[in-house]
């Protein structure tokens, strides 16, 4: 019971904001990075939906007699996947270059952010060629 009491309490304390224009601390600079690869994340989470929700429609209409592959949206689904994976182990090679400093997570977060941007660019360009 205490225990619940004390992870609700930690949870309810504000961190502290770091303004991100102006971070000097490495740790500071990790965590804008890591901000601004959750911004990246979350505009190629929508853009998913967009992209994933053009893919069924065009797997809806298509005539399935004219061929046996797969559809829009597994292709894309299969891909993503792939690109996922892809992503999170290229990015960890690129934070070795830092492997064990301070600023790997910077690194990191900044290959993520990169190739999220990318992604999302990507997939908005697809729905555009259909």
């Amino acid at each position: 019971m205490i225990a619940a009491a004390l992870l609700l309490l930690a949870a309810t304390v504000d961190e502290p904001k770091i303004d991100c224009d102006n971070a000097m601390a490495q740790v500071e600079l990790n965590a804008c990075a890591y901000q601004d690869y959750e911004r990246a994340d979350a505009a190629m989470n929508a853009q998913w939906k967009i992209t994933s929700a053009r893919m069924k429609a065009i797997d809806a209409d298509f005539d399935r007699t004219q061929d046996n592959r797969a559809g829009y949206f597994d292709t894309l689904l299969a891909a993503q996947r792939a690109w996922l994976t892809y992503r999170d182990k290229h990015c960890t090679g690129e934070g070795y270059t830092m492997r064990g400093g301070s600023a790997e997570p910077m690194v990191f977060s900044g290959c993520m952010t990169q190739l999220t941007e990318a992604r999302t660019k990507q997939l908005k360009d697809l729905i555009e060629e259909y």
